[in-house]
């Protein structure tokens, strides 16, 4: 039966078997691969993506694209995860990532049409990305902290290609600040958690308004305007209840036969607000954050008492108080202490093009830092994001790892030639995996090639005869046309970079090309024979 399509079972399952099942998740992965494939590179292209309600994204970030485009297909989904996966880790190198599990995808479908089973194709797979790894070691180059013209090129590669490519020089020194200030020396090295580089947005100005600032940027203003403007020596409340009067949250009614009655209830509400409030004020504190809303008379005690007070803050942006100022976030009024309390320099509402918003300054924790972003419009505030985003993460990989790569598809033609010699010393069939491994890395530099308008076999020829004489730095310089060292052209990415995206890639080809079984459940039933949902007794052979 294997090789057969569509069998059904009962009347609801849909059950596709052997080599159909493989091609039609190969296909799919391909599929998804392609529709990044042309964004890659410093002249890769940008999508624009519309969804349903009409909102515009232009990127060429793969992680952006990938999120974005409505998928359903599961094996598809795999190759969305790996790109995903290399955002989570590295943050750079997600069309790299999904490009290749692609032509994995593509040189494993070509050995099986020679009749070599997937089984052996993907132990072959395994073999090869365990070779790049200990390959990778031997070839990276060392960065230290206080190398800074290194660091900043590791910025400006990622940079490179992105919407603000122009003002890569000055966004790269931006960033470079940005992560050294929140990275932290340990016994076994740099730790850097990007999570404490707070990021902006603002319309309006030039990207080169662009600012970074030592302290935490929190986009509301006061409550009230007349509370004041800055708070010197600011001890720090953070409370995630309402400072509003409790409303019941079940269904009841309340008779009032007098306007005396009446009275009476308004005067507990506002006795309710006032204990909440002088249970904030006992404390000391003289700025209050709060995740939900504050009633308007409780705004006015507080302004009387000269407290500086924001309502509606993001619970990220509250969980970034509590790191930068030592502050615990308070859940009940009757259960704050004075221990609570964080503490913070000052704390001062500032005007940036016209949008008011708060700045927290020389907090207890001084690894904190913030990123107010400009530019023309929302579209290219966006791209800036994504694009800073990536760069503030390869610099902070290459901190915490200390170890570097070349980029331009150098090191994948280099990982190509060296697998191609591994793959000699093999004796199974898996030395025909190792060579299809070989050939589906070098799609990056041909893709590189292609997306700079160059003929990918003469650059692909010209790379391999470079490092078959010892050029291990030889790279595609997609500006200029030539292969050149990528090291003096200052194309530096962090050896995680290329270790991710060949492991992800890895697993995801090899989970795909071991499924040779697609059961889809086509309606709601109940489990079934083994408890599977939507499966019924009757499925079988």
């Amino acid at each position: 039966m294997a090789g057969q399509p569509a069998h059904y079972a009962g009347n609801r399952n849909q059950r596709t078997r052997g080599r159909d099942a493989l091609s039609i998740n190969i296909l799919a992965g391909k599929a998804v691969a392609n529709a990044v494939r042309s964004t890659l590179g410093p002249k890769g292209m940008d999508k624009m993506l519309v969804d349903s309600l009409g909102d515009i994204v232009i990127t060429n970030d793969g992680a952006t694209i990938l999120k974005e485009m409505d998928i359903e297909h599961p094996a598809a989904k795999m190759v969305v995860e790996v790109s995903k996966t290399q955002d989570d880790e590295v943050g750079d190198g997600t069309t790299t990532a999904a490009i290749l599990t692609g032509e994995l995808l593509t040189k494993a479908e070509e050995l099986m049409n020679k009749g070599i089973h997937p089984t052996i194709i993907t132990s072959g797979y395994r073999q090869a990305a365990a070779k790049c790894e200990e390959i990778l070691n031997t070839i990276t180059v060392d960065v230290s902290p206080e190398d800074r013209v290194a660091l900043k090129k590791i910025a400006s590669t990622a940079l490179t290609g992105k919407g603000a490519g122009e003002y890569k020089d000055f966004l790269s020194e931006l960033a470079l600040d940005a992560a050294l200030s929140v990275a932290e020396k340990t016994e076994s090295g740099y730790v850097v958690d990007i999570e404490d580089i707070t990021i902006e947005k603002r319309e309006g100005g030039s990207i080169k308004d662009t600012e970074l600032i030592k302290g935490l940027v929190i986009d509301k203003d006061r409550v009230r305007p007349n509370m004041p403007q800055r708070i010197d020596n600011a001890k720090v409340m953070l409370t995630s209840f309402a400072i509003e009067f409790n409303k019941i949250e079940k269904d009841a009614e309340i008779k009032i036969t007098s306007p005396e009655q009446m009275q009476l209830f308004v005067d507990q509400e506002e006795r309710m607000i006032k204990a909440k409030v002088d249970n904030i004020i006992k404390t000391g504190a003289n700025v209050v954050f709060c995740q939900k809303g504050i009633d308007d008379l409780a705004q006015y005690y507080l302004e009387k008492a000269g407290i500086y007070a924001c309502r509606r803050i993001k619970k990220s942006d509250m969980e970034k108080l509590a790191r930068a100022t030592g502050a615990t976030i308070v859940q009940d009024d009757t259960e704050i202490l004075i221990d609570d309390l964080g503490y913070a320099g000052y704390v001062e509402e500032r005007e940036i093009k016209g949008t008011k918003m708060t700045f927290v300054m020389d907090c207890k924790n001084t690894k904190t830092a913030s990123l107010v972003l400009h530019g023309g419009t929302t579209h290219i505030v966006d791209g800036l994001k994504r694009a800073l985003n990536d760069a503030l993460r390869v610099v902070g990989v290459s901190l915490e790892d200390g170890k570097v790569v070349v980029g331009g598809g150098a090191i994948e033609v280099e990982l190509a030639l060296k697998l191609r010699q591994y793959a000699a010393t093999l004796k199974g069939r898996e030395q025909l995996a190792v060579n299809g491994f070989a050939d589906a890395l070098e799609i990056i530099p041909q893709t590189l090639a292609e997306n700079g308008g160059l003929d990918p076999i003469d650059i692909l020829v010209e790379m391999r005869s470079q490092h078959e004489k010892g050029n291990k730095k030889a790279g595609v310089n997609v500006y200029t046309g030539k292969v050149v060292d990528m090291w003096e052209e200052n194309v530096i990415e962090p050896l995680r970079v290329k270790t991710q995206a060949i492991n992800s890639a890895t697993e995801a080809a090899v989970m795909i090309l071991r499924i040779d079984d697609i059961v889809a459940s086509s309606g709601k039933s109940k489990a079934g024979a083994g408890g599977m949902p939507g499966a019924s007794a009757e499925m079988g052979e």
